[in-house]
């Protein structure tokens, strides 16, 4: 097979995984939506925010990639039971999305008003007693709970049997104590007075590289009974794309078009984040005191702009390109091993791609 047709083939793979990993997430929505429902007509914005959340834009990267996990160690197409074990990280994503839009106070979300500021405009239009605001938040940690609750009722009831529950949960575990720890570090980044590059790179890889990339591949692999050659073979790979896929993140949260990636243009700079980028272009710049204007809620245009300048001429854009750059190639090398079966190979270079030159 060329390499054409082996992207090609690969492509219709995954194609077909997200329509299925689609399918399992709307049939649960429908389900769990009419139980909330059912407790009472004020719940109603809660079923209709959590399914436009869940069902609007996501790229599903996390189930596929436990999908393929599966596929690494079978080598056979997933089956059903898999397929919906896998949607729960979705869930788990969806978790963690909505708690990390409530922490560094982001106002849309895939171009939709992000879940705190949706119930804080419900309340305002309402005019309904209290704080607006407070209320948003309060709504949104609560909703961001529930998708936690429903990652764990989509596994228990995704019919893998018991002798597979088993073997996954210990990585279901890690995945979410390493999640909640890379928020930590990044929160606690952001409230320190100085950047560094070696810390931003230890919060990109437990906040987005281990539970976007690593884990989910451990996930499906685990579901299929792996063994600790193969875990091992795909976190070589999964580590430096996780990583890479973060440092395009960061990115993309200060360069990337807004029609792309459905936040405002620079949002990472009003929120102050200090990633890798921002640590490299302050350490390489001329004139430090530009940065100064990092977490300003209201920068402006014209400040941005001078900002982009500022990491360009730094030379921190180019730098962190070429940390990519090494990252795929690092990744590249993991899948020559025998541990990962072949047919998850062109796989995983489909997803590698999709990871590191996305626009959103």
């Amino acid at each position: 097979m060329s390499s054409s047709d082996a992207a090609a083939n690969a492509r219709t793979v995954i194609d077909s995984l997200r329509r299925e990993i689609d399918a399992e997430i709307t049939a649960f929505l429908d389900d769990a939506g009419s139980y909330i429902e059912s407790i009472g007509p004020e719940l109603l914005p809660v079923s209709d925010a959590m399914r436009t959340f869940l069902i609007d834009g996501g790229k599903r990267f996390r189930p596929l990639l436990g999908a393929i996990g599966s596929i690494a160690v079978t080598g056979k197409y997933p089956d059903p039971a898999t397929i919906k074990a896998v949607a729960s990280l979705e869930f788990l994503h969806a978790c963690a999305l909505i708690h990390d839009d409530v922490m560094d106070g982001s106002d849309t979300r895939r171009g939709n008003p992000s879940i705190h500021r949706r119930f804080e405009a419900m309340h305002r239009e309402r005019r309904l007693s209290g704080d607006s605001a407070k209320y948003g938040e309060a709504s949104a940690i609560l909703l961001g709970d529930l998708a936690l609750i429903w990652a764990d009722l989509v596994l228990h009831r995704s019919g893998v049997g018991s002798d597979r529950l088993l073997s996954v949960l210990p990585i279901y575990d890690e995945l979410r104590v390493e999640l909640m720890a890379g928020q930590y570090l990044d929160v606690h980044e952001q409230s320190l007075a100085t950047v560094d590059a070696d810390r931003s790179l230890k919060v990109a890889k437990y906040k987005s590289g281990k539970y976007s990339i690593e884990r989910p591949l451990h996930f499906g692999a685990r579901l299929s009974h792996s063994n600790d050659e193969t875990l091992r073979a795909l976190s070589r790979y999964g580590i430096p794309i996780g990583e890479a896929f973060q440092l395009r993140d960061d990115i993309l949260g200060v360069f990337g078009d807004p029609e792309q990636t459905g936040k405002p243009a620079g949002d990472d700079l009003r929120e102050g984040k200090r990633t890798v980028l921002i640590a490299l272009a302050v350490k390489g710049s001329d004139d430090a005191r530009i940065f100064s204007a990092l977490g300003d809620p209201h920068l402006n245009q014209e400040g941005i702009e001078r900002i982009r300048e500022a990491i360009i001429s730094s030379g921190a854009l180019a730098h962190v390109e070429e940390m990519i750059g090494d990252r795929a190639e690092q990744a590249q090398e993991a899948l020559s091993s025998t541990a990962i079966a072949d047919e998850a190979k062109p796989l995983l270079e489909m997803m590698a791609q999709m990871a590191l030159h996305r626009s959103h």
